[in-house]
């Protein structure tokens, strides 16, 4: 007779596997927003955009066409606005610049260093 399978063992590690790709698709997607640029946005615009990528993508299929073509020229490109913006300006990649000094609000709300108080 064969050995039966651990059912319970297979489950476990299956879910194991599950949570680490989900782990790391959340990596990867706070990646994409940082390599985009779109980091310097305060977390209530980025999630408006997001929302209205969102609606427009049912309503226009068409702009689904359009965002994925720009979508692989950017990482065909190299993928990195950053990197690109740098580049063109003269200065080295990775200067320090992040959403804290560009005076917009943290994910806290609290103001960045430089921003001024309405």
């Amino acid at each position: 007779m064969r050995k039966p399978r651990d059912i319970d063992a297979e489950l476990k590690t299956l879910q194991e596997r599950a949570r680490e790709l989900k782990t790391r698709k959340t990596m990867q997607l706070g990646e994409l927003i940082t390599a985009t640029g779109a980091d310097i946005l305060p977390f209530e615009t980025l999630a408006g955009v997001l929302l209205a990528a969102v609606d427009q993508a049912k309503e226009k299929p068409e702009a689904l066409v359009r965002w994925t073509e720009r979508g692989q020229a950017f990482f065909q490109e190299g993928g990195s606005v950053r990197v690109n913006q740098a580049r063109a300006f003269g200065r080295k990649p990775g200067n320090g610049s992040s959403a804290a000094t560009n005076g917009t609000t943290s994910p806290t709300g609290d103001a960045g260093p430089g921003s001024s108080s309405p």
